[in-house]
């Protein structure tokens, strides 16, 4: 077994951007950070034998970027009519009005400050542009407004930041909330036993061929995070920085300010079900 194959979701090796799927192809945005991990991953998704594609989180505002994943699709012969995006922090939707000025496409989310048309996003929706089917799964968490888009036909899942291609996202406080995180990992699940997804693609990080044991892992992540964060209550540390600072000691301490999101989104929930007062 190689050390990839050993990890959680099987992320693939090699190169992040390119063909990930029959439908999808991954353009990388160059945004690498601690928090972008490689970079934002803009997903071009088609039917084979269509002329039209979705563009899903154009990325930043980056101009060589956006016209990268233009002429990516152009390559392709397919023309970009439709831009969706899966939540609205910078690094996945800066870029989406100035894209939609590129491609004359209306840009569809869940949050209306985001949309660029009269159509938004919702729970049950099917986006059948070109013939391709693109079912919109609601998971805030994350963020209130993060959205997930299931491919059917290539058994795979678009996840944005809910679950990411290599190490855990954040629960971004307070827009952020764990129950609702938990719920939507819960429903990702659902996915994989019910409806036989195999593949993640994430909004960073690579391609993941285990989907349900992705999942299994986040949720099996976040119960432990938990604990550790109760157990930490208990012993005395109630600040959130204190929290931070005990409970993930071992991180880098650059990912503390996000680590403490997460923390305050747990104590929250601690609270919530009387666990901690």
């Amino acid at each position: 077994m190689t050390e990839a194959a050993a990890l959680p979701g099987q992320p693939r090796g090699g190169v992040i951007g390119g063909p990930a799927t029959d439908r999808a192809v991954n353009v990388l945005a160059p945004n690498p950070s601690a928090m972008t991990l490689d970079g934002t991953n803009t997903w071009i998704v088609a039917e084979p034998d269509s002329g039209l594609a979705v563009v899903i989180d154009p990325g930043p505002l980056d101009e060589t970027h956006l016209a990268r994943v233009v002429e990516t699709a152009a390559r392709a012969g397919k023309r970009v009519a439709l831009t969706l995006l899966t939540h609205g922090h910078p690094d996945h939707a800066e870029g989406a009005a100035r894209f939609a000025e590129l491609t004359g496409t209306k840009v569809r989310a869940l949050d209306p400050a985001l949309r660029l048309g009269d159509e938004g996003l919702a729970a049950g929706d099917v986006i059948t542009t070109g013939g391709l089917e693109l079912r919109v799964v609601p998971t805030p968490g994350h963020t209130a407004d993060s959205l997930c888009f299931h491919l059917p036909a290539d058994r795979a899942v678009l996840t944005g930041d809910t679950i990411l291609g290599r190490g855990t996202t954040v629960v971004a406080h307070p827009d952020g909330r764990l129950g609702d995180y938990l719920d939507s990992l819960r429903r990702l699940r659902s996915l994989t036993v019910d409806d036989g997804v195999r593949t993640v693609l994430p909004g960073h990080g690579p391609v993941m061929e285990d989907a349900q044991g992705a999942v299994e892992f986040y949720l099996a992540h976040r119960a432990s995070r938990l604990a550790q964060v109760e157990t930490a209550v208990e012993d005395g540390y109630t600040t959130p920085s204190e929290v931070v600072a005990h409970v993930y000691a071992d991180v880098d301490r650059s990912l503390w300010p996000a680590a403490e999101l997460s923390v305050r989104a747990q104590l929250d929930y601690l609270e919530e079900h009387g666990l901690i007062w």
